[in-house]
């Protein structure tokens, strides 16, 4: 008989950052269709919408899904702190069981990740300093999205400083490949190593393909 995996032990208490989905898009337009039938769409136009993780795992597919379980599993917060918050263009950080209506959709799609986009700066620093305060700074908090642009990063570095980080198996892969390793990490139960994000190297070289996933 095999034995039952196990989790890793804890070493230190660590909360995720998620980057967003695109909320452009075919997936989108079939979110943003009033017509639409499908149960997620009819949920998004009711009063009490769809949790946010949800809503962001279809329309981004495999990257947010693999984001989303794999901070699930992991997600060591200390008390009073939460352990995965998913970046938004315009509400800053959200636990990914909020519910979202279409409305609020469509106000995600309206808003940008860009510093220079004074609601978005505004609110993801606000509630990037609740968290750190919450947290700790003992607590680290890592990133699970683009570390190769300022867009997340410098807003970030400026809360959290040499706490933020990100796992060093991202340098190099596409948006697919981070999603297919990070499913396959919660399936061996095993951690990625998280490296400092300040003066890190962004970029690095293509790693080999994924096989494939058992």
């Amino acid at each position: 008989m095999t034995a039952e995996l196990v989790y890793p032990p804890r070493v230190a208490h660590r909360v995720f950052l998620l980057s967003p989905a695109h909320c452009g898009g075919e997936r989108a337009r079939l979110v943003f269709n009033e017509q639409a039938e499908f149960p997620l769409a009819r949920r998004l136009r009711s009063a009490g919408g769809a949790p946010l993780g949800e809503v962001f795992s279809f329309l981004s597919g495999l990257y947010f899904r693999g984001k989303l379980t794999y901070a699930e599993a992991f997600a060591a917060p200390p008390a009073g702190a939460p352990g995965v918050l998913v970046i938004t263009t315009t509400d800053g950080l959200r636990p990914p069981s909020e519910a979202v209506t279409l409305d609020g959709l469509r106000r995600y799609a309206r808003g940008s990740i860009d510093a220079r986009d004074d609601r978005y700066r505004r609110a993801l620093v606000r509630d990037a300093r609740t968290l750190a305060e919450a947290a700790g700074p003992a607590c680290e908090v890592v990133l699970l999205g683009s570390i190769a642009t300022g867009k997340y990063v410098d807003l970030l570095l400026e809360v959290f400083g040499a706490a933020l980080r990100f796992p060093s198996d991202f340098a190099g892969r596409g948006d697919m490949s981070r999603g297919g390793l990070l499913l396959r990490c919660v399936d061996a139960r095993r951690e990625l190593a998280y490296v400092p994000l300040d003066g890190a190297p962004r970029h690095g070289p293509r790693p080999p393909r994924l096989g494939p996933r058992l």
